[in-house]
């Protein structure tokens, strides 16, 4: 079954905050709470900013965000794809790679440019889907790749 991609809406925030959780903020100190608000603040913005959610069915498997800024002590640059991740049990079925199109085109319909993305170990994925490597950096003893694509409609 192809996955249904559409804007995050507030029914989706606690669902997409806690897939979140898991996935990148486990051992942090980050809350259900505070990042159930950061999401809220997104999608009640100017509509520049967007997440993005993939259902398969009527249950929620992953969500993609374009932000203006993430980790900016590491590089002065602007908008981020940011916060992608699916389900572990919906994973290698082309969400991923759909989430990405969409923010992709999101951020292309707002005039965007050029896109930026940080990853640990999804170098060989995003390359696959037209990302470049800008540059290897570290963060928090990690190495990670800074990425970079003209988005597309």
């Amino acid at each position: 079954m192809q996955p249904t991609i559409e804007p995050m809406s507030e029914h989706d925030v606690a669902a997409v905050a806690q897939l979140r959780l898991a996935a990148f903020f486990e051992g942090t100190g980050r809350s259900l709470g505070e990042d159930a608000a950061g999401l809220r603040d997104l999608i009640a913005g100017d509509g520049f900013e967007a997440a993005f959610v993939a259902r398969i069915g009527d249950t929620l498997v992953g969500t993609c965000l374009l932000v203006r800024h993430e980790l900016e002590a590491m590089h002065d640059v602007t908008p981020w794809l940011a916060g992608l991740v699916v389900d572990a049990k919906y994973r290698r079925r082309g969400i991923a790679t759909a989430l990405v199109k969409a923010t992709e085109a999101h951020a292309a319909s707002r005039g965007v440019a050029m896109l930026y993305l940080y990853t640990w170990d999804a170098r060989d994925f995003y390359a696959a889907l037209g990302w470049n490597t800008v540059e290897i950096c570290g963060s928090e003893g990690e190495t990670m790749a800074l990425m970079a694509r003209r988005p597309r409609l």
